[in-house]
């Protein structure tokens, strides 16, 4: 018969081998990267106690394994891949970071993770739809649309996110999403570019999609594989990839029959808005972004000022390196002021890092690249691909050498001031 003490310890090894698995797929669920993700369910893992711990993780799936080599257990997750959800992302660290700890139990952090998961979300419908036609409409100011881009840039993206609700409680279409999405995008922008007026329908169209855009999976995929997790990267390179393709058909699909339905429209240059417009659209994407990740509104002027601090900052960099090296300087001072929030206000960096990257990833150069092969621009295709890649790397060196300075204390046992919230 085993000792009570053996017994106990069994338990406890049990429930916090569960409590890190059901903290492992909530986090993939909801965006974190493979080295994220490793990164902090080591940490986890090793405040528990647990010993031979190992993690293996992908865009689909992650494997887990707890034990001495030679009686070691292995847990296989199948996980299909959620959308970016920061207020639950900032929740379930916290709830890790008490567990590990000990001021939570390991079973009742299973069950706060549990209520995490089936939390709804802090924006209605209405909310998310008016944020994405928004964000649409700040897209444009940043390239360079003038304000009849703007209007029907706006009223896409609202199409859009009315979609993208729609498509949540039908999974079907949510299979083809993207191309569908493309479509009827760029098939809107040039029937509105008949209705509305000289405008440029190509800008019109991207700023539209912006949202759709896999620029985050793009530069996520990059990281990853400069950090060795080659699996990860190489599939979620691949995805992004894929998703860039039913875009790019989408998009060359719905101009054409456009163009038979609508008539072709006249090419047209947009008419340039004065500086304060760059403010305002400066303000409204990174509130666009709280409300479409589902960030907690306390952190709403966090993110604003991080996405400030971005274009800000890659702004001076593309006119000291370039625009391609730009992004360096740009995501480097994001990661520094994301670095520095967590320290300050105790709260995941993901939280104000995600949004402003997202002012800063080339996933529009990626599209205009492919546009530009599907017209048979072979050359301008290449090169504008090649600007992709460059802006990708620069953006990813910014995030690394950023790690560097300023690493996460989180991950690296510092502790947190008594009392934080």
């Amino acid at each position: 018969m085993a000792a009570p003490e053996e017994t106990e310890g069994e338990e406890r090894n049990t429930a916090a081998v569960a409590f890190v698995l059901r903290l492992a797929r909530a986090l993939h669920s909801y965006g974190y990267s493979a080295q994220r993700l490793e990164d902090i369910l080591s940490a986890t893992s090793d405040r528990l106690g647990l010993r031979g711990y190992q993690f293996f993780s992908t865009p689909t799936s992650i494997m887990a394994s707890f034990g001495s080599l030679a009686l070691q257990r292995t847990h296989m997750l199948r996980i299909e891949p959620g959308e970016v959800n920061l207020s639950k992302l900032a929740a379930l660290e916290q709830v890790s970071y008490d567990v590990a700890r000990g001021h939570v139990p390991p079973d009742e952090g299973s069950v706060a993770i549990e209520r995490i998961v089936q939390a709804s979300s802090p924006y209605g419908s209405t909310v998310t739809a008016l944020a994405y036609g928004a964000v649409s409409g700040a897209a444009c100011q940043f390239l360079g649309g003038g304000m009849n881009e703007i209007a029907v840039a706006t009223t896409l993206g609202l199409g859009l996110g009315i979609l993208a609700l729609f498509a949540r409680d039908h999974p079907r279409l949510g299979g083809v999403f993207e191309p569908t999405s493309a479509f009827l995008v760029s098939i809107g922008a040039v029937g509105l570019a008949r209705i509305a007026g000289p405008v440029s329908v190509l800008i019109a169209t991207l700023s539209g999609l912006i949202v759709l855009i896999p620029g985050l999976t793009l530069t996520t995929a990059m990281t990853e594989l400069a950090t060795r997790h080659l699996a990860s990267g190489t599939a979620r390179l691949s995805s992004a990839f894929i998703t860039f393709l039913g875009i790019a058909f989408g998009v060359a699909l719905g101009n054409r029959l456009g163009g038979v339905a609508f008539g072709v429209p006249a090419p047209a240059e947009p008419i340039p808005l004065p500086p304060w417009a760059t403010l305002a659209a400066l303000i409204v994407a990174p509130l666009c972004f709280t409300v479409i990740l589902r960030a907690a509104p306390r952190d709403t002027l966090w993110i604003i000022a991080a996405g400030a601090i971005g274009v800000v900052g890659g702004r001076i960099g593309a006119a000291l390196l370039g625009v391609e090296l730009g992004t360096f300087t740009g995501a480097l001072a994001v990661a520094l002021a994301s670095g520095g929030f967590e320290r300050w206000r105790h709260r995941p960096a993901a939280v104000v890092l995600v949004p402003g990257l997202l002012l800063l990833v080339p996933g529009s150069v990626g599209f205009r690249s492919l546009s530009s092969l599907l017209e048979r621009k072979a050359l301008a295709g290449i090169e504008t691909g090649f600007s992709m890649l460059i802006t990708a790397v620069a953006l990813v060196a910014g995030l690394l050498i950023a790690g560097v300075i300023l690493p996460e204390p989180r991950l690296h046992g510092d502790e947190r001031r008594p009392g934080a919230v």
